[in-house]
């Protein structure tokens, strides 16, 4: 399968938005402190978040990295098949985004980055760009970017519980 979109990688760039495609930027607060870090940097990379929030992920690697195909399946029909396009794991940042390919119901790229402030604080950010690629995505419209966005928030609750950060109940 082949990326659907021509800027793969995109979403390193902080706030970047290609033309023709909507931009999603969701920041979640998930508590403080090392312990939280390190275990929502794993909870991100061994895709423990995305299976605790009731998707189906199917992976060709226990861990996020480069090049490894992951198909997330949403209420058991849609199948949204992806592609890893890079990681990072470093002393205050961890993450990785993966890009559509052919199939899959949208047409972009996603980003989860869990980051340590200098204060200890640790956040999740899902960033996106993307646009319909499926009739029903598309005859969705706006309704379709409002359940991206409600994902992405989902996914920092989700972490945070998870972790056991603060406001988790």
């Amino acid at each position: 399968m082949h990326f659907t979109y021509d800027e793969v990688g995109a979403t390193r760039q902080q706030g970047y938005c290609p033309p023709g495609f909507h931009s999603l930027h969701v920041r979640s607060r998930i508590g403080e402190g090392e312990a939280v870090f390190q275990a929502a940097s794993e909870a991100v990379l061994t895709w423990e978040m995305h299976r605790a929030m009731g998707v189906g992920i199917e992976a060709t690697s226990p861990r996020a990295a480069p090049d490894v195909d992951v198909t997330v399946t949403l209420a058991g029909l849609i199948k949204a098949p992806c592609r890893v396009v890079w990681t990072v794991e470093e002393h205050r940042r961890t993450g990785w985004a993966y890009g559509t390919l052919t199939g899959h119901p949208e047409c972009g790229e996603e980003s989860f980055m869990v980051d340590r402030t200098g204060d200890g604080t640790v956040w999740l950010t899902v960033s996106a760009f993307s646009k319909a690629a499926k009739w029903y995505a598309r005859a969705a419209g706006p309704a379709t970017r409002g359940l991206q966005h409600a994902y992405a928030r989902r996914c920092g609750t989700v972490l945070r519980k998870l972790c056991g950060g603060e406001d988790a109940g």
